[in-house]
Formats: C-alpha cells, structure tokens, sequence
C-alpha cells in the first residue's frame, strides 16, 4: 500500500517526522474544533486535510 503523499516529502518540507506529527495533529483539532463549532459535516478527515496542507505548502512551521 504506497502512501500518498510520501511521508519522506513531508517530513522534507517540515523538518524532521516530530515536528511533523505536531503539526499536522495540531492543525486536525483546529479544523475538528471549528467543524464543530459552525455545525458542518467535513467530507475528508481533519488528519487528511492537513496533511494536504502541509503537502502544497499551505501549513508550515515558523522558523
């Protein structure tokens, strides 16, 4: 089963897989919390809707 995207390109526009894993964990609260609050039902996953974010560079980590 190939993984799409490859965790190796994300962790390349992160950092390292820790920062990764906090950040993308981070942001699917974000997006749960918010689909809560406004009472929407999400088509993806939060956890797959960051990734893609982190994926086409939307969500990045300050440096």
């Amino acid at each position: 089963m190939m993984l799409y995207p490859p965790v190796a390109e994300l962790v390349s526009k992160v950092g390292n897989r820790y920062q990764l894993v906090n950040l993308v964990a981070r942001r699917a609260r974000q997006i749960s919390a918010a689909a809560e609050e406004e009472g929407i039902i999400l088509d993806k996953k939060p956890v797959s809707e960051a990734i893609d974010e982190v994926y086409t560079g939307k969500l990045t980590i300050e440096k």
